[in-house]
């Protein structure tokens, strides 16, 4: 049998877990990850789907509340995404950020002009309706973010007026009786003195949800959508060794017990020892069915020559789904493939159908999937973020050591080692990055996200030995972050980066110049490819 990857890839609503739902409609918002963060911080289960998403994708995941997302676009401009007329029907509860206000009030008959001055940055925002619940327990002044150009200058029927700045009459606009609110400004960044106690008073106060987001009972509904999904088919996982197969290899084994067999293949694209790390934790300590598969050759094959970091990670993809096909043969009534897909690969890779999609990388088990395949994907953590699955794998049982285990990309050191891969860049760059893990994991306190060694395509002269060399520039990044989806660059201590430079320097042939990566995500990713 084959499946299409495009129409099978996406998991049904999860209403068994969260009864209550907000939905985020995306119309290119740059933070649209944020409040989705943001709201599940509340626990309470929200989802991002694109303006223009059929309304029939939206109704069947019963919504009980709507936020709409800023946006790039002027709501005046020809061509500018509209919110679907079906959602002001619904009678639910909205929210509108800046671009969201405006689409809001515009929809709901509004004026919205481009504003004389336009507001960017930080502004004091003034409450009017001290009473509104919106702005419960909220200071009559405080710091609000903005980033606007156009203004709601005349109020739809029924709205009033609740907020305003300096340079903006109309910063937050409410319709109580609707439940129909507006911001001008983003609750959902942390310049926002007050936002998240907006946010948390728009999904308690205004639209009446309740904490009902929790890892416990999403194992429950988790546990009996695969039973359903995978049938009385066997199955096989691809397992990485990182926390998100692991928890997702644990979660489906709870669901069909010894119908799942883990599958680990060795890309040739591990850190030093890794590989070996992996057999032994999986098979000797949590006594998974496992069978390990040496696919160095193979991978390296299909990499030879390719630069663009896009096109090695389609490769790799690729390349997996052959071998767990392949290996799938072997094992007697398999027809599924297990990955442990996240909420941030998804969102990262595209925005499916929607003008609004803006693709910044194509994860491999995303965007790098053949469109046809002779195995059904489960992904049972495809809707969750990175702490998220860390508090599921707790809640499973698994030990510390695979649940904190720092996020390693599915690619690879692929990744990692910019432009050609060979064995000796790879080489080169396992012994780099294994000094730079040790050194930072013994002395930084507390420890970074994430850390690692990049490779970079750039050589430089320096001097060894009273010689000249021209060899080659190892970059150190260490991030600080909660989900992967933004983060801050660790500032690790001068002594520790010293030793790290010392010692790379020192014991890589071929490396005589070390740098350490100051940019935050945005704009840069944690990645460099």
């Amino acid at each position: 049998m084959i499946f299409n990857v495009s129409e099978k890839r996406e998991l049904p609503p999860v209403q068994a877990v969260a009864q209550e739902t907000v939905i985020i409609l995306d119309f290119g918002a740059q933070y649209a990850q944020l409040i989705a963060r943001r709201v599940r911080e509340e626990h309470v289960y929200s989802e991002i789907l694109p303006f223009d998403v059929p309304w029939a994708d939206i109704a069947r995941r019963n919504p009980t509340a709507f936020i709409l997302t800023g946006g790039p676009q002027s709501v005046m401009a020809a061509g500018a995404p509209h919110l679907p007329p079906e959602l002001l029907a619904s009678g639910r509860p909205i929210l509108g950020i800046c671009y969201g206000m405006q689409e809001l009030a515009l929809a709901a008959g509004g004026t919205i002009v481009p504003g004389r001055i336009r507001e960017y940055g930080k502004a004091e925002l003034i409450i009017d309706a001290v009473h509104s619940p919106l702005f419960a327990e909220v200071p009559p002044r405080s710091q609000a973010w903005m980033s606007h150009g156009d203004t709601v200058t005349a109020l739809p029927h029924g709205f009033i007026k609740l907020a305003h700045t300096e340079n903006c009459d109309l910063a937050a606009i409410g319709d109580p009786q609707r439940q129909w609110y507006g911001v001008q400004f983003h609750p959902e960044v942390g310049h926002t003195d007050s936002g998240r106690l907006i946010l948390r008073n728009f999904l308690r106060k205004v639209a009446g949800l309740r904490r009902r987001w929790q890892m416990s009972s999403f194992i429950d509904s988790a546990i009996e959508r695969i039973r359903r999904e995978v049938g009385d088919a066997r199955t096989i996982c691809a397992l990485s060794g990182g926390v998100d197969s692991a928890v997702a290899a644990s979660l489906v084994a709870r669901a069909i017990g010894d119908k799942l067999t883990c599958v680990f293949v060795d890309h040739g694209l591990l850190r030093e020892h890794e590989a070996d790390e992996v057999i032994e934790a999986f098979r000797d300590v949590l006594h998974v069915d496992l069978i390990a598969v040496d696919a160095r050759e193979r991978f390296l094959d299909v990499l030879a020559g390719v630069v663009d970091p896009e096109a090695k990670r389609v490769a790799i993809g690729r390349e997996f789904i052959r071998v767990f096909e392949e290996h799938a043969k072997r094992l007697p009534g398999v027809e599924c493939l297990v990955q442990g897909t996240l909420y941030p690969d998804v969102i990262e890779s595209k925005t499916p159908h929607s003008a609004t999609g803006a693709k910044i990388k194509t994860h491999h088990n995303v965007g790098g999937l053949p469109e046809r395949m002779h195995l059904r994907l489960i992904e049972p953590l495809r809707l969750l973020f990175k702490d998220e699955v860390r508090a599921l794998g707790r809640e499973l049982g698994l030990p510390d050591s695979i649940v904190h285990r720092q996020p390693f990309p599915g690619p690879g050191l692929a990744v990692r080692v910019l432009g050609a891969v060979t064995q000796d860049r790879l080489a080169l760059l396992r012994r780099a990055d294994a000094i730079a893990r040790e050194e930072i994991a013994r002395s930084a306190s507390p420890l970074p996200w994430q850390f690692f060694a990049v490779l970079t395509p750039l050589q430089s002269v320096g001097v060894m030995g009273d010689g000249r060399t021209y060899a080659n520039l190892v970059a150190i990044r260490a991030v600080s972050s909660e989900d992967g989806m933004t983060a801050d660059w660790a500032r690790l201590p001068h002594e520790l980066l010293a030793r790290v430079s010392t010692r790379i320097v020192n014991e890589v042939a071929g490396v005589n110049r070390v740098v350490y990566d100051i940019t935050a995500k945005p704009p840069a990713t944690i990645e460099w490819e």
